[in-house]
């Protein structure tokens, strides 16, 4: 069975002058230039008002998108987002043969990219794919992205989206799945509390770049697979499982 793993970005990102390099420019270029014009647009003030995040950071930000040329990037995106769940991914380090894996198999979302091989050429940016952006007559990104992403991986041929995004990023996907498309398996990370299944947002990062790294160590091709996860004491729960969903909790 033909696989894609998706995965959220991480809002931190930089640009790096080392291996892995990138090899290709991302799939939907020319919707990314139609949303980095936009936000380039925008004053100041609207931009931070978009981004919601410090001064500092929407002084970078701004910077970055008045002089963005994405044509020009040269950092491979598996190595320019920070984070949690990319630190344990940890893709600088792979060997060659679990570098490949993951290039195949793996897919990044973004707000401004859509979707993300992670040899593909990115600069940085910040751009959620929750904020309300009007462009091309849509009211947000949601309505911007449409079913481009899903049939992104549909044209793909791949016959299973393994989801191990965050619920703001899968939104962008899990809503457009066709009959007669692939379908989605949604893996959930988390603890049981007095009886009740929870996901610490930093461990549930840490536990989807780890669940990443497993896979393409292992070369997983096949659902049936996934099942084995164990790192970071996470185990399977099939009472919590189901069809579409794989629950791993951490003892």
């Amino acid at each position: 069975m033909s696989l894609r793993i998706i995965i959220s970005p991480a809002k931190g990102m930089r640009a790096v002058d080392a291996p892995p390099w990138p090899v290709r420019m991302p799939a939907l270029l020319g919707r990314a230039e139609r949303l980095a014009r936009a936000v380039g647009e925008l004053s100041r003030e609207e931009a931070q008002a978009l981004w919601g995040c410090s001064d500092r950071l929407a002084d970078l930000n701004y910077e970055r998108f008045s002089h963005m040329d994405l044509e020009g990037a040269s950092t491979a995106a598996a190595v320019a987002y920070e984070g949690i769940q990319y630190t344990h991914l940890a893709a600088a380090v792979m060997d060659e043969r679990a570098l490949g894996w993951l290039d195949a198999h793996l897919r990044i979302l973004s707000g401004l990219y859509g979707i993300l091989r992670p040899l593909d050429a990115v600069v940085p940016y910040r751009l959620e794919m929750q904020a309300r952006l009007s462009v091309d007559g849509a009211r947000n990104l949601y309505g911007f992205w449409g079913d481009a992403i899903y049939e992104s991986l549909a044209g793909e041929g791949c016959e299973l989206i393994v989801n191990a995004a965050s619920a703001e990023y899968a939104r962008a996907v899990t809503p457009y799945v066709r009959p007669d498309g692939p379908r989605v398996l949604t893996c959930v990370f988390g603890v049981v509390r007095d009886g009740r299944l929870r996901q610490p947002a930093t461990e549930a990062k840490a536990a989807r770049g780890t669940f990443v790294r497993w896979c393409a160590e292992r070369g997983v091709e096949d659902a049936g697979e996934l099942v084995g996860f164990r790192e970071r004491g996470y185990a399977l729960d099939e009472g919590r499982s189901g069809d579409g969903t794989l629950v791993f909790i951490r003892g």
